[in-house]
């Protein structure tokens, strides 16, 4: 007999509404495809996500076999304002309200941060059932609003949220993070060895399929298809620490044969094409849809991430952006000081330092001067590697078995 399994969580769409991913939801999908009765409640503010409009305070679809239910909640323009924070509440207090009594009891009930507040819904809600009760960490909070937005770990949010997640780590029945060492980390905020599995980011089947193909007025504008080109895709803000990819290709203008590219939009992309104006080896593109990111992906030579200093990083990652390099078949270069994974496990590219520009210089300048055919069979194990291990039918099999 299948079980019940709700997922609740303000920042989780399915895969036809979500801009960056939908690892929840298909999850669930799979928990579906496996016999048991999926249960997703969310929120329709989100600005990771494009949910449909709707009249009254709550909508019910069924989507893949899932049971969605969008909550209306508070909508807020920025995601680092105060009404964001508003809106956390009104969630909570619209989960409060919505009626139950069509839902089927949970055996397992999933909360999947942000925000921190469900957890405690999710204690009332386990109580009120008898269920079992899993905290799952997307993002480790508070910790990242004292490392990367520099709040004061005396700030009275701080610490309110602090003593909610130690409240979630400790009486919870299984802790679930994406990144691989969350453990060290419940070590360190409880004092206590509690349950903690890793549970990571999967691969989308939608993206094995054809990529879209590109405008060839697109290639001809921004891809210089007779060069080394080393490309970053994705967002383009403070987190991506692309300071240090424009200070490479600063140093590498002797190199004529390397080109870097920047494909994406965000906040901070006219700065930095204000600051790369005078470098002929650096272009920036326009995004293009998720469907059409592997196309892009398939006409460059080298895949490149980057992240600032962080302690977070000590505890891992687990981004969607690696999944979608790998799955491209080209090697992967990252600046990233942290506990590694995937990239390290599949051999299918290379760590330096982050924020180490001679170090990554060197490592482009390692991959320029390789023999294709090696290239080639360096990338070609990041996609094997990863469909093998990051399957959402594997991943979803795997949290079963926790339950």
């Amino acid at each position: 007999m299948g079980l019940n399994i709700w997922y609740i969580s303000k920042y989780i769409a399915p895969a036809y509404a979500a801009k960056v991913g939908a690892r929840g939801f298909l999850l669930l999908r799979e928990f579906s495809k496996l016999g048991h009765n999926s249960v997703l409640i969310t929120s329709d503010s989100n600005h990771l996500a494009d949910p449909p409009e709707f009249e009254g305070s709550c909508f019910h679809e069924c989507v893949e076999n899932v049971d969605i239910y969008w909550l209306r909640t508070k909508k807020y323009k920025g995601a680092r304002s105060f009404a964001r924070m508003v809106s956390w509440l009104d969630f909570e207090f619209r989960l409060w309200r919505l009626p139950k009594k069509n839902l089927p009891n949970p055996d397992v009930l999933i909360v999947s941060s942000l925000s921190l507040l469900t957890i405690l819904s999710g204690l009332w809600l386990r109580r009120r059932y008898g269920c079992r009760l899993v905290f799952e960490v997307r993002d480790i909070w508070p910790m990242l609003l004292v490392e990367a937005g520099n709040i004061s770990p005396f700030n009275p949010l701080i610490i309110f949220l602090g003593w909610i997640e130690r409240v979630g780590y400790k009486r919870a029945d299984l802790i679930v993070g994406t990144m691989p060492n969350l453990e060290e980390h419940v070590l360190n905020v409880t004092g206590l060895r509690r349950p903690v599995v890793c549970i990571p980011q999967g691969v989308d089947d939608a993206l094995l399929s054809d990529p879209e193909p590109l405008d060839e007025g697109y290639v001809e504008a921004f891809i210089p298809r007779d060069k080394f080109v080393v490309c970053h895709a994705g967002s383009i803000g403070a987190d991506n620490a692309l300071e240090t990819l424009l200070s490479c290709a600063r140093s590498m203008q002797d190199r004529s044969n390397v080109h870097f590219l920047i494909v994406g939009d965000g906040y901070l992309k006219a700065e930095l094409q204000r600051q790369a104006a005078d470098l002929s080896n650096v272009t920036f593109a326009p995004r293009v849809p998720k469907a059409a990111v592997q196309s892009v992906l398939a006409l460059v030579d080298v895949v490149y991430f980057a992240v600032h200093k962080s302690p977070i990083l000590r505890f891992g990652q687990s981004l969607n952006k690696v999944i979608d390099y790998m799955l491209s078949g080209k090697p992967v270069v990252a600046s990233y000081t942290g506990f590694p994974s995937m990239i390290n496990e599949a051999g299918c590219g290379s760590y330096v330092p982050a924020e180490d520009v001679e170090a990554l210089r060197a490592e482009i300048v390692r991959l320029a001067d390789m023999p294709l055919r090696e290239r080639e069979r360096v990338g070609r194990l990041g996609r094997e590697w990863i469909l093998k291990n990051r399957r959402f039918e594997a991943l979803a099999r795997d949290y079963l078995g926790y339950f």
